[in-house]
């Protein structure tokens, strides 16, 4: 439990007392439960050595992610203040699927970055939603993500939600965490699956010789992924995808894995299918489009299922295999 905060002037020191039923749990997951941290947040104040045993800031042994939580046990972590942000509100045309004072549900096009990165400092989604919402977004996420609470890669669409204030944005982190929040994806794939149903159980990490790229690995992240068959069309299948985790990359990595990369994927394998060659306008990336999410809200506790349709650069490539198939 969170006892108190000290403030020293420069940041905000707060002690956690690791409570009984997580004994045992790993460092990272354990502190953002306890905290209004999110996990990846807490990752990076581990990594700039800001969290200690014990009660006295500095003094105690910095902790790592993959360390494990004893009951009774307390921890400083030192918060800095928030930065101010660099990010300017740019107006932009957004479909935004339901809003709310908590949250933010949005259909993110293919080929729009979600938060500034070097090279793309403007025209991504947090550019647009700081325009639409103001200063009501969630800070946790750092000065460069306000609200953003998960991401989906600039050339896959679909629905992503945002937080609007710091007490959704726990909510939902932790929802993701603990695998509530259901994210179901469309998607084409190159070959015929072996089984109309099935999931992929492999870890992920980045890749050893390619930092821009994911791999499965053994030292890897926990990651699943579980895929169904809709059709196969001129050697392409059209799945329905749902992940239990999150990584970066998964449905791409994990797909490629199996032996059917997605469809235009330039990264995993998945450009050089004949069909991509005929189509050319059709593909700026992979064929890839987030169709469903699944939340509990964080104030009203009710369950919500968000969907939209198939943008038109998917219904096309459906389209034309199935006249194909003719």
């Amino acid at each position: 439990m969170l006892n108190n905060e000290i403030w020293d002037g420069e940041e905000f020191s707060s002690l956690v007392v690791i409570p009984p039923e997580l004994d045992g749990t790993r460092a990272d997951a354990a502190l953002a439960r306890l905290t209004d941290q999110s996990r990846s947040a807490i990752e990076r104040l581990m990594d700039g050595g800001q969290i200690f045993r014990g009660e006295i800031p500095g003094k105690g042994k910095p902790l790592s992610k993959k360390d494990k939580v004893k009951a009774g046990e307390v921890f400083t972590v030192q918060i800095p203040p928030p930065e101010d942000y660099d990010v300017l509100p740019e107006e932009m045309e957004l479909d935004i699927v339901y809003e709310d004072g908590d949250i933010l549900v949005v259909n993110k096009p293919q080929g729009m970055v979600v938060h500034p990165a070097p090279g793309h400092s403007s025209g991504t989604l947090v550019n647009g939603l700081m325009h639409h919402c103001g200063d009501s977004l969630s800070g946790v996420g750092g000065v460069k993500r306000p609200g953003i609470v998960h991401r989906i890669d600039r050339d896959t669409s679909g629905l992503l939600c945002v937080a609007k204030n710091d007490m959704a944005h726990g909510a939902l982190s932790a929802q993701l965490s603990d695998h509530s929040m259901h994210r179901e994806y469309r998607t084409l794939v190159i070959g015929g699956l072996p089984e109309e149903k099935g999931t992929v159980n492999a870890p992920i990490a980045r890749h050893p010789m390619d930092r821009k790229k994911m791999a499965v690995a053994k030292d890897g992240r926990h990651a699943v992924t579980h895929y169904t068959s809709l059709g196969k069309m001129g050697g392409i299948t059209d799945c329905s995808v749902v992940l239990e985790t999150g990584r970066t990359h998964q449905i791409r990595v994990h797909m490629a894995y199996i032996g059917h990369p997605v469809l235009g994927d330039p990264v995993y394998g998945g450009e050089n299918h004949p069909f991509v060659k005929k189509h050319p306008a059709l593909f700026h990336g992979q064929m890839l489009h987030a169709a469903a999410l699944v939340l509990t809200h964080p104030a009203t506790g009710e369950k919500m299922r968000f969907t939209c349709e198939l943008p038109d650069y998917y219904r096309e490539a459906l389209r034309l295999l199935e006249e194909s198939e003719k």
